[in-house]
């Protein structure tokens, strides 16, 4: 369902309008500063917390050589590495801000962004925008959205429609709305009990975007406003393990169990759960051919369809690149 801009919705005040930007970080030194300082730059932020996630770098001292000294930007510390959900239910836990903004500590916001996310603030619970996506090592230069052209005016996402975005398709461009990053509405949050994961390193945006949906929550995407997603080729979302994907797949079982589901919404946790389990079950095969375990290498074919039909689909890959190391290819096995 498409929506205008109301241009009619009065301005909010400011003790409403108030966004609480929240940067979970660990060894980050070398981008820090560049989020902090976008962060502050944004009137809206009246405050930024920073909750540095046991780093063995210099991400703390960076991080406080980027006090604007306006007094608000908080520097929190983990005495132990527990991940990015623990650091983010620590900063929710520790700001009062009624809006809540995630800000990856190697992304940055463009100048208005929070402005033009908060003039949709009457419409929804959670708002998010396009994200441009760049690589890191040229920021300023061309970006590329994630969703393209397929929004081009404010739209009203439902719990079917979000979790089916997640389900990766060979037959459609990758624009997973996992990787949103919306301004969350605290009281919200707050009245369902909603908080990360902590067991989760990965996909925990998604599982949080997931169950508020399924609480009843509004989810309202609207064309980009100015965040600025930087692809790193080594980020910790591409060093996820056999537990994190795991994590990520179990997940669904906790979100089917949320009251009020319809079958479509039934439905699309199904296939989110089983695309998941594709990617688990082809590593798990992976170490099960090197260790030349059998009964492993067996038990990863008896998952229902399509797992099994994965697995033989990405081995013909892999045959393929083996019998042919020389042609090039665009062909990509994804683990």
């Amino acid at each position: 369902m498409w929506y205008p801009v109301d241009t009619s919705t009065p301005s909010l005040s400011t003790a409403t309008s108030a966004v609480c930007v929240i940067i979970a970080a660990y060894n980050c030194q070398e981008t820090i500063i560049r989020a902090i300082a976008s962060a502050l730059a944004e009137p809206e932020a009246t405050e930024v917390v920073v909750v540095d996630d046991a780093s063995t770098d210099d991400t703390v001292a960076t991080a406080h050589s980027a006090d604007d000294g306006s007094g608000r930007l908080r520097i929190l510390t983990q005495l132990q590495n527990a991940g990015p959900s623990a650091a983010r239910n620590r900063a929710i836990q520790e700001s009062q801000a009624p809006w809540i903004a995630i800000l990856d500590s190697d992304d940055f916001f463009m100048p208005g962004r929070l402005k033009g996310l908060l003039a949709f603030a009457q419409q929804a619970d959670l708002i998010a925008d396009d994200l441009w996506q760049v690589p890191e090592d040229n920021v300023t230069g061309p970006r590329r959205s994630l969703l393209g052209t397929s929004l081009l005016a404010p739209q009203s996402i439902t719990f079917a429609e979000f979790v089916m975005s997640n389900v990766t398709r060979a037959d459609r461009q990758r624009g997973e709305l996992g990787f949103i990053k919306p301004l969350i509405r605290r009281q919200f949050l707050t009245e369902y009990r909603i908080t990360y994961q902590e067991q989760m390193r990965l996909g925990e945006d998604y599982e949080l975007y997931a169950r508020a949906l399924a609480m009843g929550g509004r989810l309202l995407l609207v064309p980009a406003q100015g965040y600025v997603s930087v692809i790193r080729l080594h980020s910790l979302s591409g060093r996820h393990s056999e537990t994190d994907l795991l994590h990520l797949r179990d997940c669904d079982h906790a979100l089917m169990k949320i009251e009020h589901l319809s079958p479509v919404d039934k439905q699309a946790i199904r296939q989110h759960y089983l695309s998941i389990d594709c990617r688990l079950q082809w590593r798990l095969l992976i170490i099960a051919i090197k260790n030349r375990k059998m009964g492993d290498i067996i038990s990863t074919f008896l998952r229902p369809f399509p797992v099994p039909w994965y697995l033989v689909k990405q081995l013909a890959l892999e045959v393929y690149i083996r019998s042919f190391p020389k042609k090039p290819s665009n062909i990509s096995i994804n683990s």
